[in-house]
Order: C-alpha cells, then structure tokens, then sequence
C-alpha cells in the first residue's frame, strides 16, 4: 500500500506553511531519511527528509513551488518495487504530525543571497512543465526570471541554478507587474501575508499589548569604541582577516553586563521569574523575507573571534533563509542595530518571553566634555525597552550605567 507523502508540522503553533519545491523527482528512488522536499515554517526554511523508502510519485494535486500549504496537504506517495502505482487524488486534509511521511532536517550552509525582490507571478501548469532544480526554482523567484522562457543545460534539458542566474545577468525575462498571489483592487495593490509576516505581526503585537514596555535612552561617548574597531580593522587588513563588528562588540559587551545585572536576562512567566542559566543573545537581521532573529548561544563563552564568526555565519543563514528553529530557539536577550541606516534613537520591542531588548543608534562624530575641556570625540545612542511587569525603571537604568562604562573602556571590558 503506498505511503503518503504529506506537509509535516515544523512548529507547535504551524497551521501551514509554504512549499518550497522538491529534491526528488518523479519516479526517483527515495531511501528513507534523504531530504525530500524544502519547507517554509515561521520562523525557517527546512529541508525535509523522507521517513520511509520507496518510489516517489508526485500527485496531481500536489502544490505549485511558492504555494502556502496548510498541515497534512498531500503532496505525493511512495510505492515499493513493483506495487501498482495507480492513486486516488486527495484533497488536502489536516493530519496529525505524527502521520506524515517527512521530518526536518537541518539544511547545509548554502551561498549567499543578497535581497531578492518579490516573487513573479508563476502559473502552477508552467511551473510543473518546467523540468528544474530546487536551487534553479529558488533562483528564479529570487531573480524575477520566468522558468519556462529558459533552456536548461542539466540533463533532459533540466534549468539548474547557473542557467537563472545566466538569465538574471543579462536581463532574463521580465518579471510580472504584480508579487507573486497579489490582486488589483480599486484601491491599489493588494498582497497578502506571508506566514512570517504574519508571525512578526503577532509577536510585535504581543510586545506592546503583553508586555509592560518602556524605553529608556541615553547618550554614550563612544570615542575609545571606534578607536577600538579600528585596530581590529587594521589588524584584520595584515592577516586578510575580517573585524568584528560594532554589533559584535556591543554583543559581546552586553553580555557581561548581563552578568552583572542577571535579571536583565529573564523572562516573566505565570509560575514566576525565569532566571536562564545562559546567557543567548538574538541578533536582529533584516531580510527580504522580513526581520528574523538568529540566537549567539552562550554568549560569554566565546571569544571576540569566535563571536564575530558566528554572527556572520547566522546572518549569512539569514538572508539565505537558511535559519533553522535551533538557530533562532532560546535566546534570552536582544539586540538591534539600525546605526548604519542613520537612526539615532528608537523604540525597540520586546522580543517576548524575553525581559528586555537594547537598540542601538549611529555613532556620530561631535563634541562631547571631558573635565573642563569639550574636544571632538563620537557619541552613539542606546534605547531600553524592557518589560516593566519583570523589571523597574531603576534596573535597567543601572544596566544602562554599566553597559555605558563598558563602552566608554571597551579594552578593559574584553580582556577582564
């Protein structure tokens, strides 16, 4: 009796999610754990791998790639050797996780993508037609490049990724006027959420509405900062290495406060104050599928080094929407930066069940007073959002003060 092949559930709290397109073709031999098809959760892209063995055979019905799929949509079946290969069409039904015939598995390190615009309009009898890559798929809509206009140069004519980006590069086929399932109103354009929109949309909500917010800001000298970043640059350039960051160094740099201030990084819940036993800090990274946030685990434990090469891994991830749940699962603290987009101040939200969340501001070159004398020196601006149900006003102005320290002798900070 052939197995079906069905959308599992990523999440406790995924009703659906967006299929991605598959890793097997039709009629190819599945063994069982091999990835199968791509998923998109809430908060992760996730190759998904094959429970059972068999051969595949994709159903009619199956979703186009790009499609939002709820749990339990059928996708397809395995038949063992020789067993009738003849099915009936199901509609998609929600099923337990526990019947599906996939699982997650944690997706490799994939190249760089850099923003993509939106999604062309494909329809689902062009998209099936085309023989192509899940890397040539993901390409296309990334690019804007029409599949079907292009001749494949895989085996049996198949369009691999290298074909789209070709077609990219040289102006490839012109994309759709509109975003992939958008509809002309009266009004304008109208698009609708994606599952992660959406997620950011309740979580933010909860942040205000949840939470018992409140900001606090003030204003650091930031001159010994700079002076700090560049030596890293400038050792960096001797070794062919790359420098941490300021993100990186205020990262590093939060969490010894938080040490210091421990109830910074808690969490409330009903049966009482979370005190973690680590310190995970999230990373907010802008993406073109929305802001996710990638957790630094442990942050204390890891060298400055160490630090920066796991954040640059976590937002290349990121932007590649290659973050699994265990990237972005645990954090207890966050940090956000739009100093490069110019900001000099803001209002973070809390990232709950988070206690608190730390913005950061530009820096900016002006005068600042040191003893009797105002000489040139840089400033930045730090804004506290904390949760006021878990902590007071004078808590996190005290954070504030020690953190402000930190900033202002970052050396000292690093090295103790």
């Amino acid at each position: 009796m052939p197995v079906p092949v069905t959308i599992p559930r990523l999440g406790w709290s995924m009703d659906e999610g967006t299929f991605v397109g598959w890793l097997k073709e039709d009629g190819a031999q599945v063994r069982a754990g091999e990835p199968l098809f791509e998923l998109e959760g809430e908060k992760a892209l996730q190759q998904i791998e094959s429970i059972d063995s068999g051969i595949l055979r994709i159903d009619p019905t199956c979703p186009a790639p790009g499609a939002v799929v709820a749990v339990g949509t059928l996708l397809g079946h395995l038949f063992a050797p020789g067993e009738s290969m003849q099915t009936s069409s199901s509609k998609p039904a929600p099923q337990p996780a526990a019947a599906t015939t996939a699982s997650p598995v944690a997706p490799a390190l994939p190249p760089t993508v850099d923003f993509a615009p939106p999604d062309p309009v494909v329809s689902e009898s062009a998209a099936r037609r085309t023989l192509a890559s899940p890397r040539a798929r993901r390409a296309a809509r990334q690019s804007g490049v029409e599949l079907s206009a292009l001749r494949g140069t895989g085996r049996g004519g198949r369009v691999r990724e290298r074909d789209v980006l070709a077609a990219a590069s040289s102006g490839g086929t012109t994309p759709a006027a509109l975003p992939q399932g958008a509809s002309a109103t009266g009004r304008g354009t109208l698009v609708p959420h994606t599952p992660h929109r959406r997620t950011i949309a309740q979580r933010m909500q909860a942040g205000c509405h949840v939470a018992a917010p409140v900001t606090l800001t003030c204003k650091v000298d930031a001159t010994n900062l700079v002076n700090l970043r560049r030596q890293f640059q400038t050792a960096a350039q001797a070794t062919d290495d790359k420098p941490p960051s300021y993100t990186d160094i205020l990262v590093k740099l939060a969490a010894v406060a938080l040490q210091r201030h421990p109830r910074m990084n808690s969490s409330w819940t009903d049966e009482g104050l979370l005190l973690p036993d680590s310190i995970n800090i999230g990373i907010a990274v802008d993406t073109p599928a929305g802001l996710v946030v990638p957790v630094v685990h442990d942050v204390p434990r890891l060298s400055l080094r160490e630090l920066a090469t796991r954040t640059r891994e976590l937002v290349e991830l990121a932007r590649a929407r290659r973050l699994t749940a265990a990237d972005q699962a645990d954090g207890t603290f966050t940090v956000t930066n739009l100093g490069m987009f110019g900001i000099d101040a803001f209002t973070p939200i809390v990232n709950l069940p988070q206690a608190a969340i730390l913005g950061v501001g530009r820096i900016v070159r002006e005068p600042v007073v040191r003893g009797e004398q105002i000489v040139p020196g840089d400033t930045l601006t730090l804004s506290l959002t904390l949760d006021h149900r878990v902590l007071d006003g004078a808590e996190g102005a005290r954070f504030l003060a020690d953190l402000t320290t930190g900033l202002e002798n970052p050396a000292a900070w690093l090295v103790g």
